[in-house]
């Protein structure tokens, strides 16, 4: 017997989205140009930065964004979602409005605001949630569609923080993955059966009303087996992949990676078995996020490897949205796309529960752990585990990017720094690929600045010329 939820949704609002969400070549150009659940053991050129252009199908700014894009990203798109050229280059360019939108609207509701997803072949439609009814005209204003439902997203969080302790003072039994589900407004727990569904609930203190609970039978197990998606070897045995150059302190090279594929000290070599490096940091079990630091023999680029139909740029770290096309790079199998279902996941392993990641519609295999999940230029996040394989198909979770870079204070190889790292003296604190909360302060130039708007930092956004971001302290 399953527990559900009542109707999340209060009332529902549909608008259709205005302009932002119908510009097909606009974000594309600006922002692109610019069953067993396993471990996955396993990057279009961009140009960063807020733009006002505008294109329709078949006009010249149009044109102009699919040339820009990376023809492996879009031949994957077409194999994996079905779309045309002209769709994925549509879809890409919405997707990316929808999450310039998303975090601006995340800012005004406040503590009202529910989540958003996108929807829609070409991801046309962006729904924005809030818990206030007098918000809807600022959510419509934006050209979003405004619902209106019972639990905000820091509600909604709270469940599956509770969750996320239960689980991490004891491995649940039988209960495999739990989610914050925007879309729906609801938290769901998935597990073999309904009563280790309710004990790990009576555990965490979360009243069965507060979750759906649905059945699964899926079990996972590790498969642990400088470009996005290259392969490197640990110790000499076991292959994970590469998710994304990355620089720290002003100069030291490495990437970024799964924590289950290494511990730190773990030696590391290269597709061609040469010496790459070392594992610096990991956290496994709770994330799965490592960093790696890497020889002077390897030089770390802003790209992704597209297996044959060209590498993807790199050009910044801002989350899509629920609803997203995003597509992983990984060593075993390549290039494979699929959508965003949840960000906000826990899963749980015979190691113990990993937290925070992002379900995805993507299918991944042994030996794929580690490597790089893009949407459209912006990285996402690193593969973590999954269910199912690419021939059948199946899900698999990711490690956002932004949290690891944080965690050891590393700074993403983007095209907009072109693989090199400005001198500490003329940049300061404030880094490309960080996320920085209003109220953070950074210098930057020599000066003092404060944020004043919320967002993931990419390159050209300095707080010198984004009087929008940044405030001088």
């Amino acid at each position: 017997m399953n527990d559900s939820l009542k109707s999340s949704a209060k009332s529902s609002v549909r608008h259709r989205p205005r302009s932002p969400f119908r510009r097909a070549g606009v974000a594309a150009a600006a922002v692109l140009a610019t069953g067993t659940l396993v471990l996955t053991g396993l990057t279009g050129q961009a140009a960063a930065g807020p733009t006002d252009g505008r294109g329709t199908a078949g006009d010249p700014g149009t044109a102009a964004a699919e040339r820009a894009l990376s023809p492996g990203l879009l031949q994957a798109m077409r194999t994996d979602l079905g779309l045309s050229r002209a769709q994925a280059t549509e879809r890409l360019g919405n997707e990316a409005d929808a999450a310039a939108t998303a975090e601006r609207l995340r800012e005004r509701l406040g503590d009202s605001y529910a989540g958003a997803h996108v929807s829609g072949r070409t991801a046309e439609r962006l729904t924005v949630a809030t818990t206030d009814a007098r918000r809807t005209a600022a959510i419509e204003a934006a050209g979003a569609t405004a619902r209106v439902v019972d639990r905000s997203l820091k509600q909604l969080d709270g469940v599956r923080t509770a969750l996320d302790e239960a689980a991490a003072d004891r491995t649940p039994r039988g209960v495999h993955v739990w989610y914050v589900d925007v879309a729906h407004n609801r938290v769901v727990v998935e597990a073999a059966a309904a009563q280790h569904a309710r004990a790990l609930l009576d555990r965490a203190g979360v009243e069965r009303s507060q979750v759906t609970v649905r059945h699964s039978d899926a079990a996972p197990k590790p498969l642990a087996d400088l470009r996005g998606g290259d392969a490197y070897y640990m110790n000499g045995s076991g292959r994970c992949s590469i998710g994304f150059p990355v620089t720290r302190g002003g100069g030291q090279a490495g990437f970024v990676t799964a924590g289950h594929c290494g511990t730190p000290g773990t030696t590391t070599s290269g597709y061609n078995q040469q010496a790459q490096g070392s594992f610096q940091g990991s956290t496994f079990p709770g994330r799965d996020y490592a960093w790696v630091a890497t020889n002077g023999n390897w030089t770390p680029r802003p790209a992704v490897n597209g297996y044959g139909n060209g590498d993807v740029t790199v050009a910044g770290s801002t989350e899509a949205v629920e609803g997203s096309s995003v597509c992983r790079s990984g060593s075993t199998t390549g290039w494979h796309c699929g959508t965003v279902q949840q960000r906000g996941t826990s899963v749980t392993y015979p190691q113990g529960t990993v937290s925070g990641v992002t379900r995805t519609t993507v299918c991944a295999e042994p030996g794929d752990s580690g490597g790089s999940f893009i949407s459209g230029s912006q990285a996402q996040g690193v593969t973590s585990g999954g269910s199912g394989n690419c021939s059948q198909g199946g899900t698999t979770f990711f490690q956002p990017v932004n949290p690891a870079l944080q965690a050891y204070g590393l700074t993403l190889v983007t095209s907009g720094n072109g693989g090199e790292t400005d001198p500490p003296g003329e940049i300061g604190t404030w880094a490309a690929g960080k996320a920085y909360q209003v109220g953070d302060e950074v210098t930057y130039g020599g000066q003092s600045y404060r944020c004043i708007q919320a967002h993931t930092a990419q390159p050209g956004w300095n707080p010198a010329d984004t009087p929008s971001l940044w405030t001088r302290a």
